[in-house]
């Protein structure tokens, strides 16, 4: 078991998400930065889906019930387990282990804003729907998590040994790689340089849904109303005001605004990890012929 001793400003259990209700108006969910807590799971020898934590802007504390291996992964935070007394530091991307009674403390990240912690064995808080994960948006899966919440740890008989000893930190990228999208013709010409000609900024006005992002203004070519259609993870929609919303894991299944571009997968990751404040640039990659 482990006891939340502080959960920093937003913690939420996440696996690899709920696929296959969308048309039930279910979001995917899961995971905001899918490769970071996969590499976690495969740390502590887990299979990649395994549910771990998620951690919005550090500053949590968990408190360890039973001895287990942990790894932490995604926005790099300064690491701590306390035990009978003593402070021991930890790294980030390398499986350490937690005695039982130790507490783990996650410092505030000094770049990035999304940190995963994952147990050998995972957590073992009930499934809906075929996933673990917290669902912001509908309100699916375990409440968001509070100080004296206590979470289940699975069993760990059956997995394979222990295997990596650490990973290197990934390379943060310069630029959020897109594809035209799919609406991309109700736009001016131009539209779609214009979304690469200049930076944005990211507003405070984003969470697990979506990345709200402040610059120049996209104008539309088309003034009627476009029927709610489904929208993928990465979808930049844009809404009349012209200001761009990345999507990111919880967003809803449609949405009415056109979608002028979509991210690269690898570029969905990198999203999840900008904080209030940062410059976003995009790079258009045309589809092969």
């Amino acid at each position: 078991m482990i006891e939340v001793i502080a959960p920093g400003p937003y913690a939420t259990v996440q696996d690899l998400g709920r696929p296959g209700y969308a048309h039930l108006g279910v979001p995917h969910s899961g995971a905001a930065d899918a490769p970071s807590l996969r590499l976690a799971n495969r740390l502590v020898g887990n299979p990649e889906g395994a549910a771990g934590i998620e951690l919005t802007f550090g500053g949590a504390a968990l408190r360890f019930v039973t001895g287990a291996w942990v790894a932490v992964t995604g926005a790099d935070c300064p690491l701590v387990v306390a035990v009978r007394g003593r402070s021991l530091p930890r790294g980030m991307r390398a499986p350490f282990w937690v005695a039982a009674g130790g507490e783990l403390r996650v410092a505030i990240p000094a770049a990035g804003l999304r940190t995963y912690v994952a147990v050998r064995g995972g957590l073992d808080t009930p499934v809906v729907l075929g996933s673990r994960s917290t669902d912001s948006l509908c309100g699916l899966g375990p409440p968001v998590l509070r100080a004296g919440a206590v979470l289940p740890v699975g069993p760990v008989h059956d997995l394979p040994p222990l295997t990596v000893d650490a990973a290197p930190p990934a390379a943060p990228p310069d630029v959020l790689w897109a594809l035209p999208g799919p609406r991309d013709d109700w736009f001016v010409p131009g539209a779609l340089a214009g979304l690469c000609a200049q930076p944005y900024r990211v507003s405070q006005d984003s969470n697990r849904v979506g990345v709200r992002l402040n610059g120049p203004r996209l104008e539309r070519a088309r003034d009627a109303e476009l029927p709610s259609e489904g929208v993928v993870a990465g979808a930049v929609q844009v809404p009349p005001d012209g200001q761009p919303i990345l999507f990111l894991a919880d967003h809803p299944p449609t949405g009415g605004y056109p979608v002028i571009a979509v991210l690269t997968s690898a570029a969905l990751a990198a999203a999840a990890q900008l904080r209030p404040g940062d410059p976003v640039r995009f790079r258009l990659r045309r589809p092969a012929p």
